[in-house]
């Protein structure tokens, strides 16, 4: 067990600062999108999907799986980016933003 954790370990060491960089986009996304209504974006979000999803079965891993990862993934993604949306245009908040 121990070399198991080891391993994820040293995956982890290489996922977490491609991750933070893949964040990192949402701000410059959240600067060049004129309007709140282009953060979250559904044809984007499925082509995303097909695409990790093809990439993982050549992979030879679990499609279905890192679908449910990614799309967790995106979620997130695009809360921060309404967040960094009102941040930029000084907004009061997401539930602003989204009209709550």
């Amino acid at each position: 067990m121990e070399d198991v954790r080891r391993n994820v370990n040293a995956l982890d060491d290489v996922l977490v600062p491609l991750l933070v960089t893949r964040i990192g986009y949402m701000t410059q996304a959240a600067r060049i999108k004129g309007d709140v209504t282009q953060v979250r974006d559904e044809a984007r979000i499925e082509a995303i999907v097909s695409r990790v999803r093809e990439r993982t079965a050549q992979e030879g891993g679990q499609p279905d799986v890192m679908e449910a990862v990614y799309r967790q993934l995106m979620e997130e993604c695009i809360a921060y980016e309404h967040r960094e949306f009102a941040r930029l245009r000084g907004s009061g908040g997401f539930a602003e933003i989204a009209g709550e």
